[in-house]
């Protein structure tokens, strides 16, 4: 985690806003506020007094928080404007007037708060867009001749497999509740995926991955 440089920014960061201003461009506002036009993070922890193992001075040091990517699932350390009023939950735009500088972050690289919220957070974002995840039960294929992705979910065996694979046949899944009801025996869709999802945040060495990195 200490790779910061002379001004206590990442040498290897991703730049939002500070690209464009160095291009002489003015960032996309609406972009900014809102993250539609770029990648959004939910917040998981924000640390207004900078890094605790930041050892310049309180007058040099910038605001930190860390964040769950809406798409990716990445984690990612942002370096906050001095002003931003943000908050844990928040959805923030990466590329935003709020936020200087972002890298990626492994999970242990998070601060103990925000590794204790990258449950909610994961749940605000599969909430906010039932649709994408739904899909995964509409789309999902196999990985191997005798691994399908429906088998990387929690509880699917071979059994709750065939279901899904036939039950579709007769028609795309349009919500969880509509998953759960032609699904006798799969009665937490959602929070199957959820466990799945945090699982694949978590854990490093993990084979197959089928949410987490995966751009949408």
């Amino acid at each position: 985690m200490d790779n910061a440089d002379g001004d206590g920014t990442p040498e290897d960061d991703r730049t939002g806003g500070d690209a464009a201003a160095d291009a002489g461009e003015t960032p996309d506002e609406d972009a900014a506020g809102d993250g539609r036009d770029g990648p959004t993070a939910v917040l998981l922890d924000v640390l207004p007094n900078g890094r605790p193992d930041d050892d310049r001075p309180q007058s040099r040091k910038s605001p930190v928080a860390y964040g769950l990517g809406d798409d990716s699932f990445a984690l990612y350390e942002l370096m906050l404007a001095a002003d931003a009023d943000v908050s844990v939950g928040d959805r923030l735009g990466l590329d935003g007037p709020n936020v200087g500088r972002y890298r990626e972050v492994s999970f242990d690289g998070l601060t103990r708060n925000a590794a204790a919220e990258i449950e909610y957070a994961a749940e605000a974002i599969v909430e906010a867009d039932e649709e994408r995840f739904v899909d995964f039960y509409n789309e999902a294929g196999p990985i191997t001749l005798r691994l399908h992705q429906l088998n990387l979910l929690p509880g699917i065996g071979k059994k709750l497999r065939n279901d899904l694979l036939d039950e579709r046949k007769r028609g795309p899944f349009e919500s969880f509740a509509d998953v759960e009801e032609r699904i006798s025996g799969l009665h937490r869709p959602r929070e199957v995926i959820l466990e799945r999802i945090v699982e694949e945040i978590r854990e490093d060495d993990l084979k197959y991955r089928t949410f987490v990195g995966r751009e949408e």
